[in-house]
C-alpha cells in the first residue's frame, strides 16, 4: 500500500512571555492508505493517527458524504462497517465493491482548523470469458470472419486469437464505457472443406488475473456441398440373393434426406428404403440396371450410381483327369465354331463370364504333341491315297483311247475291200 502525504498541523502555542515560553505543545497528524480491490470484493480503508488527542475524526466518501463521525454511522449504507477505532488507527470496510465506489475517501481531523488526507480506492474489473461472434459464415472456398469480444473490463483486457499454438493477428477495437472498457478482436481467415471442425481459441489477459487467462474455445464450422458414395456389396450376385446398398453422405449442413432411384426405370417392388440404405430381396435378372443415390443441402447437390448385374444361378465345374488318356480324333460337324481354351485356362465357377488360370500336374504339352503328330500322319495318308487313286484312273483312260484307234483301222480296211489276208490281225475292242 502506498501512503499519501502526511498533513501536520500544530496547535498554536500559548505565549507566556516574549521569550517564546512553550506552555503546551500538541502536534497531530493523519495518514490514509490507497486501496486496490477487485470488483465484488471487500475494501479496507484505513486512517492512521499520530499524537491523537481525542479530536473529531470524520470519514467521507468520494461524493463528500459523511460515512462515520467519531465512530458513529452517519450514512445508512450497510456495506460500510466501522471495524476499528483507536488512538492510532481508524479502519472501515466496504463489502461488495463496485466501480461506482471508486474514488477518494477522506480522512479528516477537526481541530481549530480542518485538515484531511485522501485514501484512493481503485477497483479492478477482470474480464469474463470472452465470446465469439460469427460476422460472416464460413463457406468452402470463401473466408470466415470471427470476432472475439470482452464486453467489460477495467483496465481494458488484452485479446489474442490462437490456432494450433500459433497466434492469428486480429484487428482490435476498444470502446470506453465510462469506468469500464469493451474490447474486441476480429480475424478473417480463408477456409476449405478440410477446415471444418478446426479448433480456434480466444484468450483474454488482464492484470487482475495474476498471470492467468480466460479462454474461449471455438470450433470452426465450414459449410460445403454434400458428397455421396455408394458402398457396393462384396462378390457377385446371383438370382435369389439379396442386395444391400448403403449410401454414404457427408455435407455441412448434413443433408436430411437421400433419394434412391433407378435410371430409366422405377424401383423394383421388392425394394425397401431405410434411411440411406436400399435393400432388394430375391434378386432376378429383371432387377439389372443402374441405381442412383442423390443428396442435397443449401450449398449444392451430389449423386453416385451403382450398376447391378445379376447372374444365372448355374454352377460351372471344371473336370481335370488324374492321368492323360489319348483318344483317336474324330471329324465332327458343328453349326457354330466352338471356343477353345488353352490347357491352363478354365471357366470360373463363381463367374460364368470369367476365365481363370488353372494349375495341374497333367503333361498337356506331351498330349498335344502326340495328338498333333497323329493328325499330321492321318492327313499325309489321305493325301497319298488320293494321289494314287488319281494316277490309276488316268492310266485306264489312256489304254481305252488306244483301243479305239485300232478299231477305226479295221473299219477302214473293210470299207476299202482289202483282202482278208491282209487283215489277219486281231484287234481288241
Amino acid at each position: 500500500m502506498a501512503f499519501a502525504t502526511v498533513w501536520n498541523y500544530c496547535v498554536p502555542l500559548t505565549i507566556v512571555t516574549v521569550a517564546w515560553l512553550i506552555n503546551t505543545a500538541h502536534c497531530q497528524a493523519v495518514q490514509a492508505e490507497n486501496v486496490t480491490v477487485l470488483e465484488g470484493g471487500t475494501a479496507q480503508i484505513s486512517c492512521r493517527l499520530q499524537n491523537y488527542d481525542g479530536s473529531i475524526v470524520v470519514i467521507q466518501n468520494p461524493r463528500r458524504q459523511t460515512l462515520f463521525f467519531n465512530g458513529t454511522r452517519a450514512l445508512k449504507d450497510d456495506r460500510f462497517q466501522m471495524v476499528l477505532f483507536t488512538q492510532r488507527l481508524v479502519r472501515i470496510t466496504l463489502t461488495n465493491v463496485s466501480v461506482s465506489d471508486e474514488g477518494g475517501y477522506f480522512c479528516q481531523l477537526y481541530t481549530d482548523s480542518t485538515h484531511h488526507q485522501v485514501a484512493t480506492l481503485s477497483v479492478l474489473v477482470p474480464p469474463e470469458t470472452p465470446t465469439v461472434e460469427v460476422k460472416q459464415e464460413a463457406v468452402e472456398g470463401g473466408e470466415a470472419e470471427l470476432t472475439c469480444v470482452s464486453p467489460r473490463s477495467k483496465p481494458a483486457a488484452t485479446l489474442r486469437w490462437m490456432r494450433k499454438g500459433r497466434e492469428i493477428a486480429g484487428v482490435v477495437s476498444l470502446q470506453d464505457n465510462g469506468k469500464t472498457f469493451s474490447v474486441s478482436s476480429t480475424i478473417r481467415i480463408p477456409v476449405e472443406r478440410k477446415d471444418d471442425g478446426a479448433a480456434l481459441s480466444c484468450e483474454a489477459f488482464h492484470p487482475a488475473l495474476n498471470g492467468q487467462k480466460r479462454i474461449r474455445h471455438y470450433r470452426l464450422d465450414v459449410y460445403f456441398a454434400p458428397t455421396v458414395r455408394i458402398v457396393p456389396p462384396a462378390g457377385i450376385l446371383r438370382e435369389g440373393d439379396s442386395l444391400t446398398l448403403t449410401c454414404s453422405v457427408t455435407g455441412n449442413p448434413q443433408p436430411r434426406n437421400t433419394q434412391w432411384s433407378k435410371i430409366n426405370d422405377t424401383l423394383p417392388e421388392r425394394a425397401e428404403i431405410s434411411g440411406t440404405t436400399l435393400q432388394i430381396s430375391r434378386l432376378s435378372q429383371s432387377h439389372n440396371g443402374t441405381y442412383l443415390c442423390q443428396a442435397q443441402n443449401d450449398y449444392g447437390r451430389a449423386a453416385d450410381h451403382y450398376t447391378l448385374l445379376v447372374y444365372d444361378n448355374v454352377s460351372v465345374t471344371t473336370m481335370v483327369p488324374s492321368t492323360p488318356t489319348p483318344t483317336t480324333p474324330s471329324i465332327t460337324s458343328h453349326s457354330t465354331t466352338p471356343t477353345l481354351l488353352p490347357p491352363t485356362l478354365a471357366l470360373d465357377p463363381e463367374d460364368p463370364g470369367a476365365v481363370v488360370e488353372t494349375h495341374s500336374a497333367v503333361p498337356y504339352a506331351v498330349i498335344g504333341g502326340v495328338l498333333a503328330l497323329l493328325v499330321f500322319t492321318v492327313i499325309c495318308v489321305l493325301i497319298v491315297t488320293i494321289w494314287c487313286s488319281v494316277r490309276q484312273k488316268g492310266s485306264y483312260l489312256t489304254h481305252e483311247a488306244s483301243g479305239l484307234d485300232e478299231h477305226g483301222e479295221v473299219q477302214e480296211a473293210f470299207l476299202n475291200g482289202n483282202d482278208a489276208s491282209q487283215g489277219k490281225k486281231e484287234y481288241l475292242l
